[in-house]
């Protein structure tokens, strides 16, 4: 009996990966880490940035992902993003870019509770892959 299942990851210019095979995702909800197997119960949630990790058969693939939300149902889960980037492949002056970027907003003072708890993990996040 099989123990994977489907994952679609969307953004807004493309479908940015899909894969009938994994085994786990791990994915950074508000809630913490939220492990996803195979017959989950169903959930929606909202993701806060961080890494979501899928693996498969083949090995384990890495994501870094600064908001969205995810469902999964019926063996599926779906992630719809803003901005997702492939750990293997990614830019490291647009990773320093958007570190200096979120280093600076975390200045402002007008920021409230959730708006600083968000770019607080944005920073580092961007801090451990860089």
């Amino acid at each position: 009996m099989s123990e994977e299942f489907k994952i679609e990851i969307v953004n807004p210019e493309s479908s940015f990966y899909v894969n009938e095979g994994i085994i786990e995702a791990v994915v950074p909800a508000y809630e913490g880490e939220m492990g996803i197997l195979k017959d989950h119960i169903s959930i929606i949630s909202f993701l806060k940035p961080g890494i979501i990790k899928v693996l498969t058969k083949t090995g384990e693939e890495n994501f870094y992902v600064e908001d969205g939300i995810l469902e999964f149902k019926n063996n599926s889960l779906s992630i719809l993003t803003s901005i997702i980037m492939d750990l293997k492949n990614i830019d490291k002056s647009l990773l320093s870019e958007n570190l200096k970027k979120a280093e600076n907003e975390l200045e402002y003072t007008e920021l409230n509770d959730q708006a600083r708890f968000l770019i607080s993990q944005k920073v580092e996040i961007l801090k451990s892959i860089n």
